[in-house]
């Protein structure tokens, strides 16, 4: 072989290009036609597995289209959503309380909070200044990836539909998945304020926010991601700290701590922190002031989530189990719900039951006289009556100028909105009702030891024929003085008296100290045919134990808004005109006296202390009424049935003197006795004389009343 390296081709024009030849080549090429290559056809079965083969197919195929289309309608209309919200959101400040109306917080007469009425809002509060346990109870019970998602958390809404269908509900019914942000969407409503016109209460207008259609669900979403975009995630929490409903009419976690522990949110402690975190899955259900052991027992899960998510060393968890939280003295009560709900219905509207604003109300409630009442009554029941009773027990306790101080309207005690038998309870008074007979009496001039006959009497009512009184024990006692008659609660001796100073007079002298215009016409209102309440009956006594003067019962000392020092309004009631002179009272308080002493209401006497009292029971003791008072309070008690079923074997001198007695023992446990107001000293060192001053008889025929007008003897 040579060694001489082979030079390359020259590049010149010519070899730039490829010869005419092989260009002919490549056409001729490209013209011949490949020869296809016939194969065997692959079986596919029968005709009928290819046409479920093909039908299947097709819907796949239109199951596609439809998907990624609608997919795409979807996202689309979620786009437009998220900037539509994303426009109108205002600033976070704005959205912080949302209520509709305001709040009514009840002080007793010490100025101590009692009860709650409306949606609370302790104020404004954000994540960064509350504390630090519970903006962790929150976040690791509510949602742990808070911090990381963009409002929706996918994971979280298919584990939710797995869940709903596992428990036989639909996929959006039930647990739905949701982060802090799409709660604190809901808790506004996606920017829908609350209109009066559109809807009747705020229950509906929530109902209509919580509604669960797959188009809500879109708009949630959408509102969602707008917050993520417009608000950081500190802002998101705020909103939804102060927007959270926590049960008891709590609005936001600063209102549910002073609520339940009377403290703020940025001081409550692991457990506390825990319990409130607890109650966002169901706040009715575990508000502590229902049940605190089930809301203890739920918070202890919490403190567990808080230990798994490291927000808790195992020391500090464990020292949480042990020391579960506490209710604080306020709420712990539980007492003055029927005075709470009185005082809401007596006051302004405007201030009490549709405010717009935070309103203070300070009253005159005493709780240790309300936990007297209660306990009273709860004992009374347990030691005298047969398990299983349905009788219902009505209690006022006021002061002589008709400050109340305790109100029960039922054996129920821890109520808001039921039914008040106190205050609503229309009533036949009975015998109840007689102090007011004698005190137009004793106005007019009657002694309480003139004479009355205790005899058989009838009277014609036009109209209605002849009416025949009877006495409770159906036996008469004849001539006796007004005294006994009073103290024995004889019908017939009132009904004389009545007559004989004219049921008009007795009709204006009821009224005057409270007790309406709509009383009886016939000869039976001295009997107490006539109907009334418990409050207004206790609040005419106190006009007996005053002096002689009106009562307007109140609960309503002083109002004013919060965070403002002077009041708007004071005292809604209190001691009116005089209606008897003071000696007439006095004379009535000294018979009233004497029916405790050693008359029908003997059961109600207390040692070392001078009471004055009446009984009262309606026909076929469908109503026992004991009604008296020391020298500082006047209690009202009423038994009956709410069906008017008549009571078995209670009268008013038997167990509602009882329970009158037990409350007012414990009520006077720590005071020094008192004597009544009386000054009779000239009427009783002359009463064998005095006693012939007026005898009164049954009523004269008519030519006889005419014929003592025409001598001046009548």
């Amino acid at each position: 072989m040579s060694g001489r390296k082979k030079s390359s081709p020259k590049l010149v024009a010519e070899n730039r290009y490829s010869s005419g030849k092989e260009k002919q080549i490549k056409r001729s090429q490209k013209r011949q036609k490949k020869v296809p290559v016939i194969e065997e056809p692959v079986k596919q079965g029968n005709i009928f597995s290819r046409t479920i083969r093909w039908i299947i197919r097709t819907i796949f195929k239109l199951m596609w289209r439809f998907i990624w289309r609608g997919a795409l309608i979807v996202s689309t209309m979620i786009t437009i959503g998220i900037g539509f919200f994303y426009l109108e959101l205002p600033k976070p400040e704005a959205l912080l309380d949302g209520r509709a109306r305001g709040s009514v917080t009840l002080l007793d007469h010490k100025n101590d909070v009692f009860a709650w009425r409306g949606d609370q809002f302790g104020g404004a509060i954000d994540s960064k200044s509350v504390s630090q346990h519970l903006h962790n109870a929150i976040i690791a019970t509510e949602d742990k990836r808070f911090y990381s998602h963009f409002g929706l958390s996918p994971r979280g809404i298919a584990s939710a539909v797995r869940i709903n269908l596992i428990e036989g509900r639909g996929p959006l019914s039930g647990h739905g998945g949701s982060t802090i942000t799409q709660q604190s969407a809901k808790l506004l409503c996606l920017g829908v304020p609350f209109d009066a016109r559109q809807w009747k209460t705020e229950r509906d207008y929530e109902g209509d926010c919580r509604e669960g259609s797959l188009w809500r669900k879109l708009k949630e979403a959408a509102y969602s991601v707008a917050m993520e975009m417009r608000y950081s995630k500190e802002e998101i929490l705020t909103i939804y700290l102060n927007r959270a409903f926590l049960g008891a009419g709590a609005r936001g976690f600063e209102a549910a701590a002073q609520r339940y522990f009377g403290k703020s949110a940025s001081d409550v402690s692991i457990s506390e922190a825990a319990m409130l975190a607890g109650l966002l899955v169901a706040p009715s259900r575990y508000a502590p002031t229902n049940n605190l052991t089930r809301s203890q027992d739920r918070a202890q899960l919490i403190i567990g989530l808080m230990e798994e998510q490291n927000f808790l060393s195992p020391e500090e968890a464990t020292h949480a189990r042990a020391n579960p939280a506490a209710l604080s003295a306020a709420a712990q009560a539980k007492s003055g719900g029927y005075f709470a709900d009185w005082v809401m219905q007596s006051g302004p509207s405007f201030f009490t039951r549709n405010t717009t604003e935070d309103v203070i109300i300070k009253t005159t409630l005493d709780q240790s006289i309300q936990k007297a009442a209660e306990d009273s009554l709860n004992f009374v029941f347990e030691n005298q009556v047969r398990e299983g009773s349905k009788a219902q027990v009505a209690i006022v306790v006021m002061s002589a100028d008709g400050a109340v101080r305790a109100m029960v309207g039922g054996r129920k005690s821890i109520v808001s909105g039921a039914f008040n038998r106190a205050s609503q309870a229309l009533r036949q008074t009975g015998s109840a009702f007689k102090p007011f007979v004698y005190a137009a009496a004793f106005e007019m001039g009657y002694e309480p030891y003139d004479l009355v006959d205790d005899t058989p009497l009838t009277l014609e009512i036009p109209g209605s024929g002849s009416w025949s009184p009877k006495n409770y024990s159906g036996e008469f006692k004849g001539t006796v003085t007004l005294v006994d008659a009073f103290k024995d609660s004889l019908n017939i001796p009132a009904v004389r008296l009545s007559e004989a100073i004219g049921r008009d007079t007795v009709r204006n002298v009821a009224a005057g100290f409270g007790l309406g215009t709509d009383l009886a016409k016939g000869p039976a209102i001295a009997l107490g045919a006539s109907e009334s309440t418990l409050i207004e009956m206790t609040g005419a006594y106190a006009g007996i134990l005053n002096g002689g003067s009106s009562v307007t019962p109140y609960g309503l000392q002083e109002l004013r808004f919060l965070g403002e020092k002077t009041p708007v309004m004071g005292a809604s009631g209190g001691i009116g005109k005089r209606i008897v002179q003071e000696k007439a009272a006095m004379q009535l308080m000294f018979l009233m006296q004497q029916v405790v002493l050693s008359g029908t209401g003997h059961r109600a006497a207390m040692r070392d202390w001078e009471v004055a009292g009446k009984t009262g029971t309606t026909q076929a003791a469908r109503d026992a009424w004991f009604i008296g008072f020391t020298a500082d309070y006047v209690t009202g008690v009423w038994m009956g049935y709410d069906n008017n079923t008549p009571l078995s074997g209670v009268t008013g001198g038997g167990l509602p003197a009882d329970i009158w007695k037990e409350i007012m023992v414990r009520i006077h446990e720590n005071d020094a006795p008192k004597q009544l107001p009386i000054n009779l000293s000239n009427t009783q060192n002359n009463k064998k004389f005095r006693g012939l001053q007026h005898e009164i008889h049954s009523p004269r025929n008519p030519i006889e009343k005419l014929l003592m007008k025409l001598i001046g003897l009548n």
